[in-house]
């Protein structure tokens, strides 16, 4: 009988064009992909042919603390076995932290309640040599108090299409926020999102809009605003894709 196993994914998305394989038409940009990578790992791993369902997509860049990943195998390795194998294989930018037996029916994207997103600013003068490529340096001052009150009039259920990438939004641009909260420790800035789903580049193009009014570029009250216009002229920036992580998948 075939297996429905789940695993937990690390990654550092630096070198890869993102979570899913990318057509080799594309011109100008970079092929290698997570999923692709952990696939040829696991036909090499089983010696059959698997694919493997993610819960969503992460942009080229955007990295992982905690990917969810299910596909279906008639192999018999224990799962202990398999992580130990896949980790033997896989090149030390992706690593298998979990893999568990799942339900017959369990699917990693349709059934994610919920996904928790983190951006972090280094906010000080100087760059960093060890945190590079993890977090967007940014040198001016921010006003986080201000930041954090504006970043309250995205929770809810709102139409999200001003903090969509205009060339690809979906046509159903309304998500729900639950949960978004500004902290600093020491020189780092964490913006942390979870929402019922994402649309394409929203998580940073919140980030964007939320330094612009930090900067003060943009007055209070802008983000109720900009939330209300369904514009994305209107919005900030987008922050670069290496300050992004995917923390957390809910189900």
């Amino acid at each position: 009988m075939s297996r429905n196993i789940k695993l937990q994914i690390e990654y550092d998305g630096s070198k890869y064009c993102g979570w899913q394989i990318q057509s080799r038409k594309a011109k100008g940009v970079k092929h290698k992909s997570i999923q692709g990578t952990i696939e040829k790992a696991l036909r090499r791993v089983l010696q059959e042919k698997v694919w493997l369902i993610g819960s969503g997509r992460t942009d080229a860049g955007v990295h992982a603390l905690a990917q969810t990943a299910n596909f279906q195998t008639d192999s018999k390795i224990s799962l202990g076995k398999l992580r130990h194998a896949l980790n033997g294989v896989l090149p030390g930018d992706i690593v298998i932290s979990e893999a568990k037996e799942a339900k017959p029916d369990f699917h990693s994207r349709f059934q994610a309640k919920s996904k928790i997103y983190r951006y972090s600013i280094l906010n000080r003068r100087y760059p960093s040599a060890l945190l590079c490529g993890k977090v967007y340096f940014y040198s001016f001052p921010l006003d986080l108090k201000l930041m954090q009150k504006e970043a309250k009039a995205l929770l809810g259920k709102h139409d999200f299409k001003a903090f969509c990438a205009s060339a690809s939004c979906a046509k159903d641009a309304i998500r729900t926020i639950k949960h978004i909260k500004l902290s600093r420790k020491s020189d780092l800035i964490a913006l942390e999102i979870e929402a019922n789903g994402f649309l394409y580049n929203m998580a940073r193009n919140i980030a964007g809009t939320l330094i612009e009014i930090g900067r003060g570029k943009m007055p209070a009250g802008s983000m109720k605003k900009i939330l209300a216009s369904r514009s994305r002229k209107l919005c900030g920036p987008t922050a670069p894709a290496h300050g992004l992580c995917l923390v957390k998948v809910k189900y």
